[in-house]
């Protein structure tokens, strides 16, 4: 076949399809077809979780979300309560966990010897995979009776009647409360971001840094002017995954918390989170309508976390920028 026929042969279907040709359709296919199932089973949670709670919210209107009372017997639901613990535990462990992960990811990076920072990191990869109900369990039995009686006893003794800490320290001294459940939430983020910190600071060239050495910063100057902001979207992301994590946390904090559905008073106030209600009501609920507050409830923590994530991207077009 000449080079002149060759165009009117292909317009004619003669020619051969390219190699690969049918192999790269298939495969786009597959790519399309896993991307709609993951949507449509999202949707499908979303919608599952918006029809199950409706009634929830037909009854109670808005304030289902304002109310603190939570009565079984009565049937009077109000969310107020565990939507606060989820958000204050959630807060308070990021606010503990993010400068000691930066903090240990920087050090690893940075002056760590390797002898030393490989141990280290691989600690740590070690303790991102320990299930969260082995921490509860060493909350309850181990680091709640010792905050009890070395931590919250001696600050509700020195107390002064009436002062601002009376009111921040007030509660029942059994160190099942709003604040060790953040700490625990702390302890079990921490090695997760530290281990993606570190990860990110792995990806800085070193010929970045050196220039910043050669410049005459400090390490601290280095790190504050040239590494940060190198992955500071990334940075981002691994924050508010941190945080998504401990706004979802269940068994721990069910262990942790108190369980009480009153909003809390001071730091060391039992209560409770979303997560928590759901996991330790939802097997006794025998009416249909704390089936659906419970399922209610779901549908609010879907929606805190969609507002946590939509933040975070919304940080990370601005940071682009």
């Amino acid at each position: 076949m000449t080079a002149t026929t060759l165009p009117a042969a292909r317009a004619s279907g003669f020619a051969q399809k390219a190699p690969g040709a049918t192999s790269e359709i298939i495969f786009r296919w597959a790519c399309a077809s896993a991307a709609t199932l993951l949507l449509a089973t999202l949707s499908g949670v979303v919608i599952s979780l918006a029809i199950g709670g409706w009634p929830a919210f037909h009854t109670f209107g808005f304030q289902f979300l304002t109310s603190t009372t939570w009565d079984p017997v009565g049937e009077v639901y109000g969310a107020a309560g565990p939507i606060a613990g989820t958000l204050i535990t959630a807060f308070l462990a990021l606010l503990m966990a993010l400068p000691l992960a930066m903090g240990a990811s920087i050090f690893l990076v940075e002056f760590a010897p390797a002898r030393l920072s490989r141990p280290i990191a691989m600690a740590i990869e070690l303790l991102a995979g320990i299930p969260s109900i082995v921490y509860g369990m060493w909350g309850l039995f181990v680091f709640a009776p010792w905050f009890a009686e070395h931590v919250q006893m001696p600050l509700m003794m020195a107390a002064t009647p009436g002062s601002w800490l009376e009111t921040l320290v007030q509660g029942v001294p059994n160190g099942a409360n709003i604040f060790t459940a953040s700490m625990i939430l702390a302890i079990m983020i921490l090695p997760y971001m530290a281990a993606v910190f570190r990860e990110l600071l792995l990806t800085v060239p070193a010929q970045v840094r050196e220039a910043g050495y050669g410049l005459g910063c400090t390490p601290f100057e280095v790190m504050k002017s040239v590494t940060v902001p190198y992955v500071g979207q990334g940075m981002i992301g691994v924050i508010m995954l941190g945080l998504g994590r401990a706004l979802g946390e269940t068994m721990a904090v069910t262990f942790i918390i108190g369980n009480a559905h009153n909003f809390p008073k001071s730091m060391f106030d039992s209560g409770s989170t979303i997560a928590s209600t759901i996991a330790s009501e939802f097997a006794e609920a025998s009416s249909p309508e704390h089936t659906a507050a419970l399922i209610a409830l779901g549908f609010v923590l879907f929606v805190i976390t969609f507002i946590v994530l939509a933040i975070a991207r919304i940080l990370l077009a601005r940071s682009k920028r």
